[in-house]
């Protein structure tokens, strides 16, 4: 049986790459489908399979840097040519209704929403250890060596960030941090 998570509550995830973070996410959602998960905007082009305003608002360069003027991001950043965030509005809108929200995004994302929405709950996900991040990683199968220890040196920063959240979420056990995750966030089994 499923509960209502706590009405309009901003929840925000971070944590390193191959942490667990969309497993988890997806999880939560899919035992909780009253939590609404924030679609970010991105200047990038669709990818193949990839639906307006369902993985991403596609927009111009021009239309994003309007947003970004106008406040209209809760946080932004520029990555491989491309700018990434999340609009403030349709979040602002949700928690109004008094959906719960929540947020995946990366480290300085989570920093700026600190800054421009400071009652949200800041969640940081963590591996049981590098060692262990590092295996999930290489597991992939997807990465060169060279992107792998790009992601390691970056885990190893955003790990050192872990004290700056509200609450640290060790995903050892995919099910045991599932239920973590629900405790946290004020969710009944």
């Amino acid at each position: 049986m499923t509960s209502t998570p706590s009405p309009g509550r901003l929840t925000v995830i971070t944590g390193p790459s191959g942490v667990g973070k969309g497993t988890l996410v997806n999880r939560l959602l899919a035992r909780h489908p009253a939590i609404w998960l924030s679609v970010s905007a991105t200047t990038r082009a669709p990818r193949p399979g990839e639906q307006e305003g369902v993985h991403y608002f596609f927009l111009e360069p021009p239309a994003f840097e309007a947003l970004v003027a106008g406040g209209g991001l809760l946080e932004w950043a520029a990555f491989a040519g491309n700018s990434y965030g999340t609009p403030r509005r349709p979040v602002e809108e949700q928690l109004a209704a008094g959906r719960p929200v929540l947020l995946e995004i990366e480290l300085e994302g989570a920093r700026q929403v600190r800054e421009s929405f400071p009652g949200a709950f800041q969640l940081f996900v963590a591996p049981p250890s590098f060692a262990e991040l590092e295996r999930r990683i290489r597991g992939r199968g997807t990465d060169s060596e060279e992107a792998i220890a790009r992601r390691l040196a970056r885990a190893q920063v955003e790990l050192e960030a872990a004290p700056e959240f509200d609450a640290v979420l060790v995903n050892a056990d995919l099910e045991a941090a599932l239920l973590e995750l629900e405790g946290l966030m004020g969710l009944a089994a």
